[in-house]
């Protein structure tokens, strides 16, 4: 620790660090709208075009920044000329043009490189071009990617609103009357700096690792363009820095330590990213799994319910859920209200029925979709249904109930559940001496079935009379009636 506490005290050390964290914040931000405008092959060729610019560019000026800059800049804005041009004038694919023009140019400027290298007393290695050399960073390099750095954030900052349309709304940018071309060809100048700023950093190959990666990175944490951009230059800032650090330490090459870093970080965050992680996806996974297991007891246990009686061994026989994890999926379904599990069996609430009745309501109908839409016919249909019946919303079946036409039976000749309405004030939330009628509408014919046995027939006017933490009891003409919560607080009633 003490001997790089003393080398990044060095004069070029300090250079090189600055140069770093300048070139990880320049292009984290730009690379997020490389990243989301596919531009990714073309900032790799880009990176590789601008050979033939510096070759010239030290053939007119010598060893000078400016004139690599220069040189670097035309070269590049010259290769995306001609990738458009190919792409829009000559029947070629677009990633096969981008591939024509950048292997030409880079061929020319390794040849050229080469070349002028074999002149006594001139010394342009290619390797420090190719891979970077930010050890050796001058002062000019210095200022020129300070100033390439403030101009991209400037630039960003300014056109904000012209390049996010462009990246996610083109054609309606169009419409606007912003031209897409000239933007596009503002992000490609952009990108030509960039890649001159990263030059002696991480040089022309690896600056798309840093291009690329950091901007991938900010999109798996996040989703909103500003917030990714801000990630995005933080980590470019971080991986350059740790990148550096990294091949101080182990005495290896700083380019290529720190598109390590840059990968390193991405991958983490590929695992344990909380909305994209392969991790987080893993364990939503398995809760939707046990939400299915535990939706099919509910539609099985309501299928035993309907012929008179449910058993945990009729539950078994037809369900292929091993005996210790059917007794765990109860007890959960039991503590959500669902269901009641005794030595007599099982006996369902009316939470659960009407759960259980959403599930074959959105199974019947899909069904019935799947044969009067898509044509499939009645030994294709259960397995699909069977699949999406979890995953159909409220109101997705509500636009699929409507299209069909509100069917009352399904291919098989099954009666499909109306739609459960919600209760709008139930008996529950009533107190005593309040006064209501039951209303017309119930949630289902199941409760108005419970209803009728108890002599609560719609319309009925009653009087609370009595109520604690498990029943509730009501006062008729013909005399008293006591209901459970779990039904009280399903029936619609009508306040008086």
């Amino acid at each position: 620790m003490y001997d790089l506490i003393e080398v990044l005290s060095q004069a070029w050390a300090m250079r090189a660090l600055l140069a770093s964290l300048m070139v990880g914040i320049m292009c984290g931000i730009l690379g997020c709208f490389i990243v989301l405008r596919n531009m990714a092959l073309i900032g790799d060729a880009l990176s590789h075009a601008i050979l033939p610019g510096i070759v010239v560019a030290f053939m007119i000026f010598g060893y000078s920044t400016l004139g690599f800059f220069s040189g670097s800049v035309i070269a590049g804005l010259l290769a995306a000329i001609f990738i458009t041009w190919i792409q829009q004038r000559v029947q070629t694919k677009n990633d096969a043009a981008i591939g024509i023009v950048f292997t030409a140019m880079f061929s020319l400027g390794v040849i050229g490189i080469s070349w002028i290298s074999k002149e006594q007393g001139v010394h342009l290695d290619l390797k420090d071009f190719l891979f970077g050399n930010v050890l050796g960073v001058s002062d000019e390099d210095l200022y020129l990617t300070l100033g390439i750095t403030v101009y991209v954030i400037l630039s960003v900052i300014l056109f904000y609103r012209y390049l996010f349309i462009t990246t996610f709304q083109p054609v309606i940018a169009q419409t606007m009357g912003i031209s897409t071309q000239v933007v596009h060809y503002f992000v490609m100048l952009l990108l030509s700096f960039a890649v001159v700023a990263s030059l002696r950093t991480v040089g022309v190959i690896l600056v798309v690792a840093m291009l690329i990666t950091p901007a991938s990175t900010a999109l798996l944490l996040s989703n909103r363009l500003k917030r990714v951009i801000t990630l995005a230059a933080l980590i470019g800032m971080f991986t350059a820095i740790a990148g550096l650090l990294v091949a101080i330490l182990f005495d290896t090459t700083p380019g290529p330590a720190m598109a390590v870093v840059a990968t390193a970080v991405y991958l983490l965050a590929a695992f344990a990213s909380p909305s994209k992680g392969l991790l987080f996806k893993y364990f939503r996974t398995q809760k939707l799994r046990r939400r299915i297991r535990m939706e099919d007891i509910l539609k099985q246990a309501y299928r035993q319910h309907e012929q008179g009686n449910v058993t945990y061994e009729q539950l078994h026989s037809k369900l292929s859920i091993e005996r210790q994890d059917l007794r765990k999926y109860l007890r959960i379904l039991a503590k959500k209200g669902y269901l009641k599990v005794s030595e007599q069996g099982l006996t369902l609430h009316e939470a659960g029925l009407n759960e259980a009745t959403r599930l074959i309501r959105a199974h019947r109908l899909w069904e019935t979709y799947l044969v009067d839409q898509i044509g499939l016919n009645e030994e294709q249909i259960h397995e699909e249904a069977e699949k999406y019946e979890h995953l159909l919303t409220t109101e997705i079946l509500d636009e699929v109930d409507k299209e069909l036409g509100y069917p009352k039976t399904d291919p098989h000749g099954s009666p499909i559940p109306a739609r459960m309405e919600g209760v709008e004030k139930s008996i529950w939330q009533l107190v005593f001496g309040d006064k209501a009628k039951i209303s017309q509408q119930q949630p289902n014919q199941l409760i108005t079935s419970d209803l009728w046995k108890l002599g609560l027939l719609p319309g009925a006017i009653f009087i609370v009379q009595h109520k604690d933490g498990e029943k509730v009891e009501v006062k008729l003409e013909e005399g008293n009636v006591t209901l459970t919560k779990n039904l009280a607080q399903y029936v619609n009633i009508i306040p008086l």
